[in-house]
């Protein structure tokens, strides 16, 4: 397994993007990543009114105890862009999912913007797991293994920051 990651940088901060390519229509890719039954699969379940400026509950179900977390709609423009953000102990997360499609090929931009470079080493390597948990569950294809991702590609994410 390559990683995939880039680190790019602008006046706006730090940025980490992955990409994954899927030969499905938008709306499916899009129902993947938004329809609650759907990210169960590769993330977890939420529960809550899902729109711009509320906060719903997410369960990660595939970390230790799946734990559940609160997550804050930012912008939702289906079937393009969903914009969400969460505070927990490690910092701030604000995550964009951005949307495109071509010839029946859907692109999903993931981007995390950082507010600092440190911890990409352990950063990358999950979104690489979540992301291929994603590609995993559309495919009906047996789920990754963390052990594959970390600490493998942690020498590959922290030197995006040299």
């Amino acid at each position: 397994m390559n990683p995939t990651g880039r680190l790019l940088r602008g006046e706006s901060g730090s940025r980490l993007v992955l990409t994954r390519t899927f030969r499905a229509p938008i709306d499916d890719v899009w129902a993947s990543v938004t329809e609650s039954d759907r990210t169960a699969r590769w993330f977890g379940p939420w529960k809550g009114d899902a729109a711009p400026g509320r906060t719903i509950q997410v369960q990660m179900v595939f970390e230790e105890q799946g734990p559940w977390m609160d997550l804050r709609i930012d912008a939702c423009e289906p079937p393009r862009r969903l914009a969400c953000s969460s505070t927990d102990d490690h910092g701030t997360w604000r995550l964009e999912l951005l949307l495109s499609e071509s010839d029946g090929t859907t692109q999903l931009e993931f981007v995390q913007h950082l507010e600092s470079e440190e911890g990409v080493g352990e950063i990358g390597p999950g979104w690489e797991y979540y992301l291929d948990q994603l590609v995993a569950s559309r495919e009906d294809a047996p789920r990754p293994d963390f052990n594959d991702y970390f600490p493998s590609m942690q020498a590959y994410y922290e030197g995006l920051r040299d």
